[in-house]
Order: structure tokens, then sequence, then C-alpha cells
């Protein structure tokens, strides 16, 4: 056992499995079960507070999927657990998944019972896949759909991602930026994050920064020399104060620039309105406002409903720790073994066997109409949303385009939504049909189960 766990490399993710994932792979080895499964992942219902999902990570887990080895080290930490037969360790240390992903494209609208991908080949190879796989594409898929809901209610005012402190984790802070993009943030303050997802990087000041100078013009004017353009954190003493004191300042100073001020805590709307006022009688209009503090979809959508004179969000806690959705069920179900159709039946948990496609049909308006979840070699009306990203255990070439792609198709998706869907509000209307070849499947499998 590490002193010091590090943060988990991608190396030892191999070993990021639940135990009774190992257990039920050697039980399949063991036995001689080598024929191929398929696994459906998708939820069953939305969350109390999200019209739909939108679904991110399960294409780049594919990345992961292609290069997972356990190394020698993997063994002898396995071996010492004691539950695990040598021939087995040895079956380990040449796994290599050689089966197939099939999965819809990032950044797409989601609704429950449409698998967000399909994973098949040899049973324990998938099987050792199950919590990995949820695990990554479950973080990309609630705060994106949290981060959706804000763009939503800012209705075109740009939103800034502020979330890293009071995320779940350095992965989740990280990461989370990657889902952002989808949702379509303007940007982020994670410097790490916003280099390597290739999001704009913005941040201006803490109040410690104000606090530390002997007086807040000093703050103010030790900012805008060395950040020209700069946005000013008003409300350390007294919001309507420090603005008429910027006022008079760069009236007096008319060479000094400042992009825009910050409001990060009071009554946002009247403070908004009041500095709107004074800004624009000394013929600052170009100054922007920003506003932060507490901020989620409901205060932005207020303020916006409001008339705010607000031109930007900074979210924080609402987005970094989705903390009214915090969970997605997802489920990682066995649909299909040795050609047979697969499926569960408890209460409330019941799934659809065989393996799918979901096929979206827009309307004339180009607005999404209809979704319908089919066998994977049924036709339909519609495009199909599941499409192959690995066979034979290797990416398939030029099947996941650049993320600066995905994200020009996710928008469109987004844009294709009706209004219901892009509501705070409860959609009541499932978009969702489910194909009688598929709900035949279910009943005639559950027939033949029950003997």
């Amino acid at each position: 056992m590490l002193k010091h766990p590090p943060v988990v490399k991608e190396t030892d993710l191999p070993l990021l499995v639940d135990l009774y994932e190992l257990a039920m792979a050697q039980a399949y080895w063991s036995e001689g079960m080598n024929e191929n499964g398929v696994f459906s992942l998708f939820f069953r219902t939305l969350p109390e507070n999200r019209n739909f999902v939108l679904a991110c990570g399960q294409q780049h887990v594919a990345h992961i999927i292609e290069s997972l080895a356990f190394t020698d080290e993997h063994i002898k930490r396995l071996e010492s657990l004691g539950r695990f037969q040598p021939r087995f360790l040895d079956w380990l240390r040449e796994f290599r998944f050689s089966g197939s992903v099939h999965a819809i494209a990032e950044g797409t609208p989601v609704f429950p019972q449409e698998p967000l991908l399909e994973v098949e080949g040899p049973v324990a190879e998938v099987q050792l896949l199950e919590s990995l796989v949820m695990n990554y594409v479950h973080l990309e898929s609630v705060l994106a759909s949290k981060a959706v809901r804000l763009i939503f209610a800012a209705q075109g005012r740009p939103v800034v991602d502020f979330g890293m402190r009071r995320t779940h984790g350095m992965d989740a802070a990280h990461r989370g930026v990657r889902a952002y993009r989808f949702a379509g943030l303007a940007g982020t303050s994670n410097v790490l994050a916003g280099l390597d997802f290739n999001m704009p990087v913005y941040g201006t000041m803490a109040h410690s920064f104000v606090q530390a100078c002997t007086g807040e013009m000093e703050a103010f004017r030790t900012y805008a020399r060395l950040y020209p353009g700069t946005t000013l954190l008003v409300d350390t003493y007294d919001t309507r104060s420090a603005v008429a004191r910027i006022i008079d300042w760069l009236q007096e100073e008319p060479e000094v620039r400042i992009g825009g001020i910050r409001l990060d805590s009071g009554d946002l709307a009247s403070d908004a309105a009041e500095c709107r006022r004074m800004l624009d009688e000394a013929g600052l209009g170009d100054v922007k406002i920003m506003a932060s503090g507490g901020l989620d979809e409901y205060k932005i959508a207020t303020l916006v409903s409001d008339n705010a004179p607000i031109d930007g969000f900074g979210v924080g806690t609402a987005i970094g720790a989705s903390n009214d959705e915090p969970a997605l069920e997802l489920a990682f179900k066995l649909t299909e073994y040795a050609d047979l159709p697969r499926m569960k039946n408890s209460p409330g948990k019941q799934s659809f066997p065989g393996r799918k496609q979901v096929y979206r049909r827009l309307d004339p308006n180009g607005r999404l109409a209809q979704d319908v979840v089919a066998g994977r070699d049924e036709v339909f009306d519609g495009e199909p949303l599941l499409k192959p990203v690995m066979k034979r255990g290797l990416i398939i070439e030029g099947a996941i385009p650049t993320l600066d792609s995905q994200v020009d198709d996710a928008k469109r998706a987004l844009d294709a939504l009706p209004s219901q869907f892009r509501s705070l509000e409860p959609a009541y209307e499932n978009p969702v049909v489910i194909s009688d070849f598929l709900r035949a499947l279910q009943r005639d499998t559950l027939a033949k189960v029950r003997g």
C-alpha cells in the first residue's frame, strides 16, 4: 500500500476496476465461457432536473480501451489479494481488448433507453471494462448536462467556468472543461485544461489581491498597468463607491484601458443596473459588466428575464459539482451472449435485449421529432446515431473526429432541440419510441429464461 497514493496514472487504469468484474472474468475464463457478449451503456430515467443528457466521453474512452494492458507490477499486486489463479493472472498479463465499440457522437443530446455506446467482444474482456467505461462517460456527461442548462439560461451571454476549486477531484476539474466545450461555455479559469482542450482561459483577480494592497485603487491601477483591458473586481469593500472611483480615474487618465468590472456579491441585478448607469453617463459604455458568486441556471435566468445589464457570467460550484443532479443512473448491461439475446427483468430495472441502433428523425424545420430505439439490423427513417469507432480492438481510422469538429457537431445537435427540451422546466414529452421488434424480442427472451 502506498503511503501517499499519486494521481491515477493512465498506465494503472487496468486496475481501476471493481473486484466483482475481475472475479467474474476469472469465472468466465475458468468455465470456458469465451463467446462474444454485447453490453449496452444507457440510463433508464432522466434526473428530475434534466430534460436530456448531453452525452460525452463515449467515443474518447475508446483511446483508453485500446491501450489497456496489465503490467507485471499490476499482476503482482493482484496476486497479493489471494483470490486469483496463477493461470488466470497469466491470461490477464496477455490481455488486450479484441472487440468492437459502437458509440454515438460526443455532444449528442440523448434520452432514456438510448445506448450511448455498445461494446462487443469475448465476454470476459468486455466485463473488465464496465466500471472504467461507466466512470469515464458518467463524469463528462453529468458535467456537460449541467453546463448546457447554464448556456440556455444565459440566452447568448457568455458563461465561463470558475468551478475547479470545488470539483470532486483533479480529474473532474480537468476533464470537466472538455465537457464544457461540448455544452458551449465561452471559457474557463483552469489553465491546464484550457490549454489541453483548446478552450479560452479567463481570469482577473481575487479579493485577496485588493485586500493585500494599501488601497483598492492601487490594486486597480496595478492590474490595469500589467493587464491592459482587464476586468476589475469591484465588490471587496463597496461596489458603487469603487465604480465611482474607477470612473474618476479613467476620466483623469483616458489612456488607461479596462475591459470590464466584475460583481461577485450583493444584489447583482440592482448593482449591475446602477453600475451600468454610472458607466454610461460617464461615456464608458464599452466597459462590460461580469457577474459571479453563487450563480446557477435559475439565478442566471432570473437576471436575464429581469433585463439586468450583465454581459457575462462566471459559474463555480453549481457547474463544477453539478450540485443539483450530481449523478446519472447509468447502466452497463449484457444484452447478448453467444448470439442469443439476454436481458434483466428486475423490478424497475428491465432492459431490452439484443444489439441496437438509434434513429433520430428531424421535422421539416430541422428540429428533433422522434428517436427510435431499434434492433441493430432494423432500418428506420432518420440518422443512425450509433456508429462503429473500434474494430478488433483498434480504433477505426477517421472514426473519431477532432475535438473542434466534435464541438461544432454538438452545437448543431443542440440547435436541433425543440424549445421544450431547452427549457429549465421539465419537458413532459418523451421523444423516444421502442421498435416493435425490440419489444417482441424482450417478451420472447423473458419467456425463454423463465422456462
